[in-house]
């Protein structure tokens, strides 16, 4: 072989070293890749699997804070609401938050009917929708539209109320959609009704929630805390503040009120005589339950929000979310 093919030969070898070198990279990559994908997968399955034992756990929890081993009535004590349980698990560790998940608005409660009825729209779920907003800062032309849009997002018909909007509406828009026409499942819904703005959004966010039904919201008025005093203030619009509304809150026995009737005859609400929806509203028990629940587990982390149902018997989980709630 003469000396010029012979540099050409190593050349060549040179070259397909240097490709099987590159080859074998990247496919070690793929393998590391692979492995990666396939172990933080099972860290997932791993994690998911401990939060449905958490959940067994919260239903439990429930069970024993059930109002019913009280006499119907269920109060702050024991420190349970919104404190969280941390439980340690094989390399990692889950945490359990159990809240009220009743002492807000329901959004559902504009409308009355079923789930798989026809929704009509009631005048009592938008007065205290409005009232809600113009107390916690939300000026009154917002309010009117917000309250309007939402009724018409919810209810069966295709008429739009005064400063409210259907499927018309909707489909001017530059992504054209229409109105559902439907309970909302999740609050983040919310964002997709006319006259909802993502500030109006973040303001209402901490006050509002999406039960399953359509009652007016059933407030516990022996868990409310005083800075939920805007909560009371919209049952009566007009008739007592928030101030007033927070001193009721703060005068509460410590062992909370024993019947609704102590509520009613608290010294701002003495002179009151609320119709039979409202007066239906303030509870002694808790239905709802809000559960946050977080596992980390060898590098995987899985985030889950729930909404238990605390009548059922045994309680059991009405709503279940992975993901933060919004």
């Amino acid at each position: 072989m003469r000396d010029g093919e012979r540099g050409a030969a190593l050349l060549a070898v040179l070259l397909l070293v240097a490709v099987m070198a590159a080859v074998s990279v990247l496919t070690l990559e793929k393998l590391r890749l692979a492995t990666s994908l396939a172990a933080n997968g099972a860290a997932l399955d791993q994690a998911r699997a401990y939060a449905f034992g958490a959940e067994a756990l919260a239903l439990t929890k429930v069970a024993l804070l059930d109002g019913r081993a009280t006499g119907g009535v269920m109060t702050l004590a024991g420190g349970w609401n919104g404190r969280i349980t941390r439980l340690p698990i094989p390399n990692g560790l889950a945490s359990i938050r159990i809240r009220d998940g009743g002492n807000c608005f329901n959004l559902n409660s504009l409308v009355t009917g079923g789930a798989a009825g026809r929704l009509a729209v009631r005048p009592a779920g938008v007065t205290q929708f409005m009232a809600l907003m113009r107390v916690i800062g939300i000026a009154d032309p917002d309010a009117r539209r917000v309250a309007a849009g939402l009724a018409d997002w919810l209810d069966s018909d295709g008429i739009a109320l005064p400063d409210g909007a259907e499927d018309a509406a909707y489909q001017r828009a530059q992504k054209p959609y229409r109105a559902a026409n439907a309970m909302l499942s999740e609050v983040s819904e919310l964002r997709a009704v006319s006259g909802v703005t993502r500030d109006l959004y973040r303001v209402l966010r901490p006050w509002v929630c999406a039960l399953p039904s359509t009652d007016m919201s059933p407030l516990n008025v022996n868990t409310l805390l005083p800075d939920q005093a805007p909560l009371v203030a919209m049952l009566l619009p007009g008739l007592i503040d928030v101030e007033q509304a927070r001193q009721i809150i703060v005068r509460r026995p410590p062992a909370g009120w024993d019947n609704i009737s102590q509520f009613w005859a608290e010294p701002a609400l003495a002179s009151v005589t609320p119709d039979n929806e409202v007066h239906g509203q303030p509870q002694l028990r808790t239905r709802w339950f809000a559960l946050d629940l977080d596992v980390e587990l060898a590098g995987a982390q899985v985030t889950e929000t729930a909404l238990i149902d605390g009548a059922a018997t045994p309680a059991k989980l009405a709503v279940r979310r992975w993901g933060i709630d919004e």
